[in-house]
């Protein structure tokens, strides 16, 4: 088994990334089994900076420092939890000491398996704006498309007043699922939870 690193911003969305991974362990290598795994955590209040002007230089430069603790550690690649960082993804792969997986890429390869043809995305609006799914799964043949204005903005302000301080509530539960309901409305045959927080509302 390979060693996984992760590459941790929020804290609620690495620590699922790290459950997934043990949880899914249970079927596919066996029972108190799963790789090994290492997690780097810099605080996302150092990171935010960056995201707010755009600095996706200085995005990579706190991905880069960790995937150098990591790659110190042993780890066979790297995994980052958050897809806004993934707007950093040209300036990490020019100098990361080891391999990533993209996290759009393996929804991308995911959706085609299943088949979809027009995915709705939600996640931040560094995400939802973004060109991280729309490239990757653009080049599967596969539409995105954000929520609209006001849908956008919901999505946008649970998730940075609640979702990554570990607040989850009925209200917010059922607006993220009306924001869902409209996007199939439009034609979406999936919705990517972009955001590592979501899954833990929906």
């Amino acid at each position: 088994m390979k060693h996984i690193g992760i590459v941790a911003c929020s804290a609620e969305g690495a620590a699922l990334c790290y459950q997934t991974i043990c949880r899914e362990a249970l079927t596919l290598v066996g029972k108190h089994d799963h790789p090994r795994v290492t997690l780097d955590s810099i605080a996302m209040a150092r990171w935010l900076p960056a995201f707010d002007t755009g600095d996706y230089a200085g995005v990579a430069r706190f991905m880069l420092e960790s995937a150098r603790v990591l790659a110190a550690a042993g780890a066979d690649f790297a995994i980052c939890p958050d897809n806004s960082a993934h707007l950093a993804w040209d300036h990490v792969q020019a100098a990361t000491p080891i391999p990533w997986l993209h996290i759009a890429g393996v929804v991308g390869e995911e959706a085609e398996r299943r088949g979809f043809r027009r995915v709705g995305v939600l996640g931040t609006r560094y995400t939802m704006a973004g060109p991280v799914y729309a490239e990757a799964l653009g080049k599967l043949g596969i539409e995105t498309m954000a929520p609209e204005a006001a849908d956008f903005e919901t999505v946008d302000r649970v998730i940075w007043t609640e979702l990554v301080d570990g607040v989850f509530t009925d209200e917010s539960r059922q607006a993220y699922n009306r924001v869902i309901a409209r996007l199939g409305e439009r034609g979406c045959d999936a919705v990517a939870l972009a955001c590592t927080e979501i899954p833990l509302l929906v």
